[in-house]
């Protein structure tokens, strides 16, 4: 119903609401209702001009709906400048059941929706103050975040993107947990949100890119120069691409966005790049609060999300004082430039990693259009060298090992060449030893051979002149000389012989 009285009625005399609650009453028999609302009666009692009628009618209404055996009744009323009391009825709050306080308020050129119940006679409720946001669901409130933390852990490992970056981390990312990715602009945050994005594609999981001020098509184009390939997981719908504008709307109403769209595309991974956008949405503390809820939103629904956050510096302890979600992120991995001999380099390094051993090294980041790689690290008198100053270290002490092998050789030769000499030296003395050595050993056999055949001929010649007693094989060679030289019976020529022997004849 209508009450609002048209401009051009003329007010003569008093009046009160007995009519309207009268139609009130038969409005309510004729349809059966059970709840009734008074929106904006502040406005309809302004017409009386008299407090203390203002007030008897309020009166009167709560005796009408005593009455009239209603569940219950909401009036609406305007609050002054401080948010404290209802404006010129400041009494109907301790009239009521129930004081609910809708607050709205610009920070940044944002509007912001605050609810907070004052008072609830006979119930328990929060007391503190929640933001409250207005989209095509209708109105979401943010509830207060649960006291106690009951989040699964998983030990499964999920890619964070590329093999090294998976090797620094220790075999990659827990299934489940929170990345924060952090550096000032240009360090290839993105890029490395989005080759965590395609390796999640790959391996079939539904995957949500939120990006905040940049349009996913610029995204997906940008990404293709450094080899990620998007388009086909866009096609297939097993990636989801949304992008926001900041300062459109305030950071509870970004999150709520969020959370539709993990109803409605049911990620098993996640990419919001960068989260630290949204503290242009309302301020910071309102930013740091939704960071903080939509991780633990993101835990509690077991999706593994990535977020980057812009550092004002080039240190890592800058982001600890911006969003403040390093504390609970699980992963942090920090991105740098490091600035040497006219060059800016970029550096990735792990600040830490919950759960599993991550490496400390300060790695080189390289972007091709192969894809982003990692260097590996190289050191120069206890320092990290990158670009063209490792270049030119590693030609130097290429030429210095080159220069060193040569030497070497040099050296080699030199001395390989005496040692050559001598070893020819000791063959010689080895083949002459060798020959002095056979001549001695021949001349040996002939000394024997010569001492054998004197005595073997001395025995001849003894039992030839029969110099052997009697009974012995020479008595064989005597018999044969006998022969030739026979006696003449007379023995006469054997004594002639025997004498013969004597004089050496």
């Amino acid at each position: 119903m209508d009450a609002n009285l048209s401009p051009d009625v003329v007010q003569s005399g008093e009046f009160d609401l007995r009519g309207l609650l009268a139609m009130l009453k038969a409005k309510k028999e004729e349809i059966g209702a059970r709840w009734i609302v008074f929106d904006g009666i502040d406005v309809l009692l302004t017409l009386l001009h008299d407090p203390k009628s203002e007030i008897r009618e309020i009166y009167r209404i709560r005796a009408w709906l005593a009455e009239n055996e209603v569940d219950g009744a909401i009036i609406t009323a305007k609050i002054d400048g401080d948010g404290s009391q209802i404006v010129n009825y400041g009494f109907l709050q301790f009239m009521v059941d129930c004081v609910i306080g809708f607050e709205r308020r610009l920070e940044y050129g944002v509007p912001l929706h605050r609810i907070q119940i004052v008072k609830y006679r006979g119930s328990a409720f929060s007391q503190g103050e929640y933001p409250v946001s207005f989209g095509p669901g209708g109105m979401e409130i943010a509830p207060p975040e649960p006291t106690e933390i009951k989040q699964v852990a998983s030990s499964e490992r999920v890619s964070a993107g590329f093999e090294r970056l998976d090797t620094m981390l220790g075999g990659g990312l827990f299934r489940g947990s929170s990345t924060l990715i952090t550096g000032v602009p240009g360090t290839s945050k993105t890029t490395l949100s989005g080759k965590f994005v395609e390796a999640a594609c790959r391996r079939g999981e539904r995957t949500l890119f939120v990006s905040f001020d940049e349009g996913p098509d610029r995204i997906v184009r940008n990404l293709t120069s450094v080899g990620i390939q998007l388009k086909a997981h866009l096609k297939s719908g097993v990636l989801r691409m949304y992008s926001g504008r900041t300062e459109s709307v305030g950071a509870e109403d970004h999150l709520a966005k969020l959370k539709a769209l993990i109803r409605e595309h049911q990620p098993r991974c996640m990419v919001i790049d960068p989260l630290s956008a949204i503290a242009k949405a309302g301020g910071l503390a309102a930013a740091r609060s939704v960071a903080n809820r939509f991780i633990y939103t993101a835990k509690d629904q077991k999706i593994t999300v990535v977020v980057t956050a812009i550092n004002d510096g080039d240190e890592p302890e800058t982001e600890s004082t911006d969003l403040q979600i390093s504390t609970i992120a699980d992963t942090w991995i920090h991105l740098s430039y490091l600035i040497r001999g006219g060059e800016r380099n970029r550096a990735l390094t792990i600040i830490k990693s919950r759960g599993t051993w991550h490496s400390n090294q300060v790695r080189e980041l390289i972007l091709s259009d192969a894809g982003p790689m990692l260097a590996d690290v190289y050191t120069a008198g206890g320092e990290v060298l990158m670009g063209t100053l490792r270049w030119e270290k590693e030609n130097a002490e290429s030429a210095k090992t080159v220069q060193r092998r040569a030497e070497i050789d040099q050296k080699r030769m030199s001395l390989e060449l005496p040692e050559a000499d001598t070893r020819a030296r000791i063959k010689v003395l080895e083949h002459d030893l060798e020959r002095q050595r056979v001549e001695l050993a021949t001349y040996s056999s002939d000394d024997q051979a010569r001492m054998v055949s004197s005595s073997d001929r001395e025995k001849t010649l003894l039992r030839i002149r029969s110099a052997d007693p009697a009974g012995h094989a020479g008595n064989g060679a005597v018999a044969a000389l006998e022969k030739h030289h026979p006696s003449n019976g007379s023995g006469k020529s054997s004594k002639k012989n025997k004498t013969e022997a004597r004089d050496g004849t």
